[in-house]
């Protein structure tokens, strides 16, 4: 299937693995993204204090519901509107008080500017994700990532999670 991937109509293979880009956990532990390349990935920049917000729970019952293919990744972001003004465990906490979170949770880092982590430059630039340009406009963007760790497609922040548009590539 990945030569078919890479073949499909404006897709390049990508400069830069995915799987090879470093986090850090919200618990300041790695994240070592190979460690699910048999899984569907779901990364959304998030915030508590967004219009947004509440697409938590639909991120925790999406991840609930293909347990087998798929891992979300939630990634705090204050980049926008000053909305995830949180600390490390503020967030946490919120998150699992609220919503029971179980999906990962990232550091909060920079998705897009001068000090766009790794992560972001590689989902938002052809060049290193082989698919297309994009630009993060607003928390609960998603990008869905495939188990071979080609960018399938993202999706603003008015698309919910489970959307058909997103599960479709997950049945």
């Amino acid at each position: 299937m990945l030569n078919f991937l890479n073949k499909t109509k404006g897709q390049n293979p990508p400069s830069t693995s995915i799987y090879d880009i470093e986090i850090n956990g919200l618990d300041g532990n790695a994240i070592h993204l190979s460690n699910y390349k048999d899984k569907m990935l779901l990364i959304v920049n998030v915030a508590s204090e967004c219009g947004f917000t509440g697409q938590y729970e639909d991120l925790q019952k999406l991840y609930d519901t293909y347990p087998d293919n798929l891992m979300v990744i939630g990634v705090p972001c204050n980049q926008f509107g000053n909305q995830e003004p949180g600390t490390t465990s503020e967030i946490q906490s919120f998150c699992q008080k609220n919503y029971g979170v179980t999906f990962l949770m990232t550091e909060k880092m920079e998705v897009k500017g001068s000090n766009q982590h790794p992560l972001y430059q590689w989902l938002t630039r052809k060049e290193l994700n082989g698919k297309s340009d994009s630009t993060v406009k607003w928390n609960f963007q998603k990008y869905l990532i495939h188990k071979e760790g080609q960018l399938v497609d993202y999706y603003f922040s008015i698309t919910n999670p489970r959307s058909s548009k997103i599960t479709k590539h997950l049945n």
